[in-house]
Parts: C-alpha cells; sequence; structure tokens
C-alpha cells in the first residue's frame, strides 16, 4: 500500500525522502500555481483565438492543431516567465533554491477520443522516467491548467512501485534520443519510428490510483513511479503542466528511489538548472552519471534547456519568448 498525502505539513527533506519510497503528494491550489496556471491559460488562448481550447480540435484539422500546439509549446517552455513561476513555487514548497535543481517546464496536451494522440500529443503508455534516463533522485510535479476528472488525467500503477516491470529501457540512450529522435517525436503527427521505452507485459490496472485536482493543484511523484497517460474520452482536451526536480545534496550522498528495472543509458542530467539563478548543473555532479555513452554523444541535452543557459548569464526581462 502506498500513502497518498495531502497538504502534508513535512519538509522537503522528509517530503522527498517518503517520495523516494513511493509515496505520492498532493497539494490544494495557492494564489503562486493559480498564477502560473493563469499565464499558461493566457498563452493557450492566445494561440486558439475565438475558440474553446478544450474544444478547439473539435473544428480544426488534426494538421492545424498539431502546427498550433508546435508553436505554442516552445513559447511556454522558453518563456522565462515559466522558469520564474517554477522558483516561486519550489520557494513556496520549502525547497532549497541553492540545492534544489529544475528541468523546463513543459506544457502538455491530451486531446479527446483518439484525435490526436502521438508526436505533439504523445499519450503516454505505463513507464517510469527512470526508463528515459532519469535520475532515481529525481521528483515530478504535475498540475492541471483547467478542470481535470479522472477520465482526463494520471493513472499511477504504484503496486508495481517495488516490483520490476519487464520493459524495453535496455534500447534507450537519453544522448541518442536527443539527437535522432525527439525532434521527430515532437513534431510529427504519427508516433515516431523508435518509440519510448514501454512495458513488454501486461499491466494490471486493478489497483491504479487517478488523482483529480482542482487547477492549480499539484501533483508530486518519484521518477520511479510506474504511471501512464488515460485513455482520454471526455470530449475535452487535458491541458497540464510538469517540471522536475532533483536536490544535488541526495545525489551526492546516494539517495533516491530503488532502481528495480531500468536498463536505460545515459543521463538527463545536464538539462537541470538551479532554481535560484537558474545556473548549469555543475560539472561534479553531472561526472557521476558518466557511463561512457556521453564520450560521442552529439546532444547531450535537451535543447530547451540552450535557451535556459543564455537567460541565465544574462536576461533581465520578463517577457522573453520564443
Amino acid at each position: 500500500m502506498r500513502a497518498v498525502n495531502f497538504d502534508a505539513n513535512a519538509t522537503d527533506g522528509d517530503r522527498r525522502r517518503r517520495l523516494y519510497d513511493g509515496e505520492l503528494f498532493v497539494f490544494a491550489p495557492t494564489p503562486t500555481v493559480a498564477a502560473f496556471c493563469a499565464f499558461a491559460r493566457q498563452l493557450i488562448e492566445e494561440a486558439f483565438p475565438g475558440l474553446d481550447p478544450e474544444k478547439a480540435q473539435f473544428d480544426m484539422s488534426v494538421e492545424r492543431y498539431a502546427a498550433i500546439l508546435t508553436e505554442l509549446k516552445p513559447r511556454f517552455i522558453h518563456h522565462l516567465r515559466s522558469k520564474e513561476f517554477v522558483r516561486a513555487i519550489l520557494a513556496e514548497r520549502g525547497c532549497d533554491l541553492e540545492s534544489t535543481y529544475f528541468d523546463v517546464p513543459r506544457m502538455r496536451s491530451s486531446t479527446s477520443n483518439d484525435y490526436l494522440t502521438s508526436g505533439i500529443a504523445y499519450a503516454w503508455h505505463p513507464h517510469r522516467d527512470t526508463w528515459y534516463s532519469a535520475p532515481a533522485a529525481q521528483i515530478n510535479w504535475w498540475l492541471p491548467i483547467y478542470p481535470m476528472e479522472a477520465g482526463n488525467g494520471m493513472a499511477f500503477h504504484t503496486p508495481y512501485f517495488d516490483n520490476a516491470v519487464a520493459n524495453t529501457s535496455s534500447t534507450y540512450n537519453y544522448y541518442e534520443w536527443n539527437a535522432k529522435h525527439r525532434r521527430a517525436a515532437s513534431q510529427n503527427l504519427k508516433q515516431d519510428t523508435r518509440p519510448l521505452p514501454g512495458p513488454t507485459a501486461p499491466i494490471d490496472p486493478s489497483h491504479d490510483i487517478a488523482l483529480v485536482t482542482p487547477v492549480g493543484g499539484v501533483q508530486m511523484f518519484s521518477a520511479a513511479q510506474l504511471h501512464s497517460s488515460v485513455p482520454n474520452q471526455s470530449g475535452k482536451t487535458r491541458f497540464s503542466i510538469d517540471f522536475r526536480t532533483v536536490n544535488i545534496e541526495d545525489i551526492a550522498a546516494g539517495l533516491g528511489a530503488r532502481n528495480v528495472d531500468n536498463a536505460s543509458t545515459g543521463s538527463s542530467i545536464r538539462d537541470f538548472i538551479r532554481a535560484s539563478d537558474f545556473a548549469p548543473m555543475p560539472d561534479a555532479i553531472v561526472r557521476l552519471f558518466d557511463d561512457g555513452t556521453e564520450q560521442n554523444a552529439t546532444e547531450l541535452l535537451y535543447q530547451g534547456n540552450v535557451q535556459s543557459a543564455s537567460l541565465a548569464r544574462g536576461a533581465q526581462t520578463t517577457n522573453a519568448a520564443d
């Protein structure tokens, strides 16, 4: 059994350790998170002028819809305000901004009725983020931008947290994915020819947990938590935000979720930037994740963070956008 903690009064250190043990944390909306969602809605509504973004899929072709998302999502990712909101949320949750690092926040969309389930609106099969070369100390933060329901959120397959799942993570190298597959997977209407790792045996859904939070409610879980997109048949597109954090003191101490079945190579550790000033991950931490596959790699980090590095070095404005 895994605990689901609602508005738990815990220090960040205690919370991280419980997340590493497979617990889930849920927090009610705060003004800071609500403002972040309002900012995201503004960008979404500008991208779909005159339309209800949750139902816009029914008013345009799949090709046009995907083209809008292809412009909208990078704009959100690269916007300095998005990073500033993440920093404010971390401070609000008691994280040490000097030892906490985060990756760029992503805007996700899950369309309804099988309208678009791959490429820019990928429908996530059951997976652990660790299968995609995520650090064992990674914590995922997820929040809905518009009202959600159980039928268009995420499913957590918590009984598998301690149990190995047969999977294809051994075929995945983070640097190879960045160089050869990421761009195609994010822009094409069809699923990339080399899909992300997934299970090779059926996942029993009988003990799944779906958390329903109001707009701005935050769901937190370990990168080792098996989870998936709930097939959306709600009649509305679900828009959400997620970002990930690591604490470098935990990494240096060898803390994090136990690896029960991950065989991926490479690491996304370079994608994380310091919460206090958006500085890059220290080389001493990066070297802890070197496994030899980085030596001939051409793209060591997610290119969305190249913009983050330039912002950290000199951007002073709060309205920078890609």
